[in-house]
């Protein structure tokens, strides 16, 4: 019977429905509620969830990925690695009425309604060997800004360490205007190294930019966007006194692997 409940929940689907669940199972096999449950949770199926996954095309992938690894698991001599990104159309959003606060038995509640009073964009660099962030908040996330934000870390770090920066391959990293804030020679110990495509997992600020996102962002009230950019600011400033880094421990090895068996099992070889 174990089996038959495994066959029938990864093999099979009901007819009026995209997945099983543990009441439509039980009917269709007149079986215990109980029994399905038990078996789902001894072999670990979850039926009801669904992740999204997308394959790099990128001709250079195991390249990119070897160079990144290669440096977050083995960080150069007098050089600091940056991880670089901008988080855009961040929206201040103010609430049509008082938030009511959390209380015993009762969650904090906001209405569902907002006023959208404008957005910002969120350049960060995340330092992989100490957690500390470079941030700054400015109103666009074209090749201007991008150009502001390297001068930026160019005078908050020291100035004799060579600077790698990881990023993606947004337009704006790549575009004439960056090309030409690296030629002067003082920039030489400027060096950029892009993740392949469709692979931001592999960029750590992503993960920096998620713990902003959960704990301040989404659920923040905000009037104007210098509400919004003070707030980012401050929490900002409250992580860089206790910083901390992601730890990496995921070989390039290991990661192309995984790559490589993902292809397989979905018919795209290489």
């Amino acid at each position: 019977m174990e089996q038959a409940i495994l066959d029938t929940t990864l093999k099979t689907r009901p007819a009026d429905a995209t997945q099983w669940s543990v009441r439509t199972l039980a009917k269709q096999m007149q079986i215990s509620r109980m029994m399905v449950h038990r078996v789902w949770e001894r072999f670990d199926v979850q039926p009801h969830r669904v992740e999204k996954f997308k394959i790099s095309n990128d001709p250079q992938f195991e390249a990119k990925v070897r160079d990144i690894v290669g440096l977050y698991l083995n960080p150069p001599d007098r050089a600091l690695v940056l991880c670089v990104d901008e988080k855009s159309q961040i929206q201040a959003l103010d609430r049509t009425a008082p938030i009511l606060p959390l209380r015993a038995g009762l969650p904090e509640r906001q209405t569902h309604d907002y006023k959208r009073h404008g957005t910002t964009t969120l350049f960060a660099a995340f330092n992989v060997v100490n957690g500390k962030v470079i941030g700054n908040c400015l109103p666009r996330h074209r090749g201007e800004e991008f150009v502001k934000f390297l001068s930026q870390i160019e005078k908050q770090v020291p100035a004799d360490l060579d600077v790698h920066l990881v990023m993606d391959n947004y337009s704006t990293h790549k575009g004439a205007q960056v090309q030409r804030w690296l030629k002067p020679p003082k920039r030489r110990r400027f060096h950029f190294h892009f993740t392949p495509t469709s692979s931001s997992w592999l960029n750590q600020v992503e993960r920096f930019f998620g713990l902003i996102t959960h704990r301040m962002i989404r659920r923040g009230t905000f009037r104007s966007v210098q509400d919004l950019e003070r707030a980012i600011q401050a929490w900002l400033s409250s992580w860089n006194n206790q910083p901390h880094p992601f730890v990496w421990k995921a070989t390039a090895d290991v990661i192309l692997h995984k790559v490589q068996r993902c292809k397989e099992l979905y018919g795209t070889g290489h």
